[in-house]
């Protein structure tokens, strides 16, 4: 007779957790879809960037993106890179040793946020942060671990489209390298002509170009 009194006064305990549980579930839910939709709404962007590799080195430039799968990193003055995404492949210049290098944009970090036809909900996932006002979003491909990871960290911001504004992320390779990308002075809905996303081919004449 204890027992089964003890047993009905935890009932409500339990009926209690529950709905609190697929609250939290469905605030996950809600906020996988935020990220798309702030990913699909944004058509253009340019922004100051500081980049942090995993040695500490500090660079920052200028961030041009235009979707689907455009971006261009372009370093400051005494930094002879710069990478470029053309909407099929990403693309590294290094001018000073004249060498170029050309992988899939699928098959990098940076594919999760260059491609709005990707679901978040599928290979997506809330990190917790913390804070209420940050909304923290890992993203990886479990059959393509080679492709790497990339966390996405946004600040809500009612103006901002979807109610996001992208402060930053951290893409970690498969080679752990490790690389933070924090952002400032958002524009979005800028002009922004395809022939950004063009480069100059440093590598001696006859060699394949873009």
């Amino acid at each position: 007779m204890v027992r089964y009194t003890l047993a009905l006064l935890a009932a409500p305990i339990v009926l209690a957790v529950a709905p609190m549980q697929m609250a939290a579930a469905q605030q996950v839910s809600d906020d996988l879809h935020r990220v798309n939709a702030y990913i699909r709404a944004v058509k253009s962007m340019t922004a100051a960037f500081t980049q942090t590799d995993r040695n500490g080195q500090v660079l920052s430039g200028t961030l041009t993106l235009k979707q689907p799968g455009k971006i261009r990193f372009q370093y400051q003055d005494d930094v002879p890179l710069l990478i470029i995404g053309d909407g099929h492949a990403l693309t590294m210049i290094d001018y000073e040793v004249r060498q170029v290098q050309r992988w899939p944009i699928g098959n990098s970090p940076l594919g999760a946020l260059l491609d709005p036809d990707r679901d978040l909900s599928k290979y997506g996932k809330i990190i917790p942060s913390g804070d209420p006002e940050i909304l923290m979003v890992e993203a990886r491909d479990p059959k393509r671990p080679e492709y790497g990871i990339i966390t996405m960290i946004f600040k809500r911001n009612a103006q901002a489209p979807a109610g996001l504004e992208l402060y930053g992320w951290v893409a970690l390779d498969s080679q752990n390298n490790r690389t933070s990308i924090r952002l400032s002075g958002q524009r979005y809905g800028v002009a922004v002509a395809d022939s950004v996303f063009r480069w100059r081919d440093p590598r001696p004449k006859g060699r394949p170009g873009r």
